[in-house]
């Protein structure tokens, strides 16, 4: 009896170890084929828009009212440049309006009363004269007014507003510095614009689809950012190719036997931020894509990108 006990016991556990090595060997495998065909990756970039901070202006920095790195709003001044010389310039476009005025309310005048005069005073080619001249003042007038206007503007241009609201950065802007117009002085990052670039092997993209909801997982954070797939790049850069001296495709005569997949772009929205998640262009992060009509847990995919 005790011999029968032993061999049934011995038979027990070879088929509990069996059972366990057999359900780590299938929970295996699954991780497995998660780890290879889930479309998640770790190749994440945060990106955004990058405002190249210009002035309309040519002229020296009198006031700096911001500093590296701070938060800006749409409309909030940033420098401004030395006034002066711009409100001469309306002051001597007032001057020269006021001067075109007076030159065509005379020249109007002189016209009418030619015109009030009888052939026998004055020939009809001295009222066409008056008449022309008239009409040059008028002109003059006009472009005097239009003078005013561009020195009321870059008037108004001397003072720098932020085109967004966004983060200043790579400000090195100091009183007394000369800035040319349309010479980018530094950049502005656009706050509202933040994304994420997530570039996925092209074995991955079939499970991924305009739409789907993805969580993103910045470096260094343990919350997670909830969003979607926005969009997929339809191109990247064949490396084999090239133009060629003759307007022919030079491409590379040799190939590699191991081929490895092609890297794609898939950009991906933020739909919501936790708070204390600071977002810095530049940081890199690991995206789960979860398909709409999957059946694999968010819980397994991370439990594949763990191994």
């Amino acid at each position: 009896m005790k011999g029968m006990a032993r061999i049934f016991g011995l038979a027990g556990r070879v088929v509990v170890t069996a059972a366990v090595v057999c359900a780590a060997v299938i929970v295996g495998w699954r991780l497995w084929v998660s780890d290879m065909d889930a479309p998640w990756t770790r190749d994440g970039v945060v990106r955004a828009d990058i405002v190249p901070v210009t002035t309309d202006v040519s002229g020296l920095v009198s006031d700096v009212l911001v500093y590296d790195n701070q938060a800006v709003r749409r409309g909030q001044v940033l420098f401004r440049i030395d006034p002066e010389r711009f409100r001469l310039a309306v002051a001597q476009a007032e001057a020269t309006v006021t001067s075109r005025k007076a030159q065509l309310d005379e020249a109007v005048s002189e016209a009418t009363r030619y015109l009030a005069l009888n052939n026998l005073s004055v020939s009809t080619e001295q009222r066409q004269q008056r008449a022309a001249i008239a009409a040059e003042d008028a002109a003059a007038y006009e472009q005097a007014i239009a003078d005013l206007g561009v020195a009321r503007l870059n008037l108004t241009r001397s003072v720098v507003r932020a085109p967004v609201s966004g983060y200043v950065t790579n400000f090195q802007m100091r009183p007394g510095d000369f800035v040319n117009a349309g010479q980018p002085v530094f950049a502005l990052i656009d706050s509202d614009s933040f994304y994420v670039d997530g570039y996925f092997e092209e074995t991955r993209l079939p499970g991924i689809a305009v739409g789907d909801p993805a969580r993103v997982q910045l470096m260094g954070e343990s919350q997670v950012i909830d969003g979607h797939v926005q969009s997929i790049a339809r191109g990247i850069t064949d490396r084999e190719r090239a133009g060629g001296p003759d307007l022919l495709a030079n491409v590379n005569p040799t190939f590699s036997w191991v081929r490895l997949a092609q890297r794609i772009p898939v950009r991906i929205a933020l739909d919501h931020v936790p708070p204390g998640v600071r977002l810095v262009m530049g940081r890199t992060a690991t995206v789960d894509v979860l398909p709409r009509n999957a059946e694999t847990s968010a819980a397994t995919r991370a439990t594949a990108q763990a191994n």
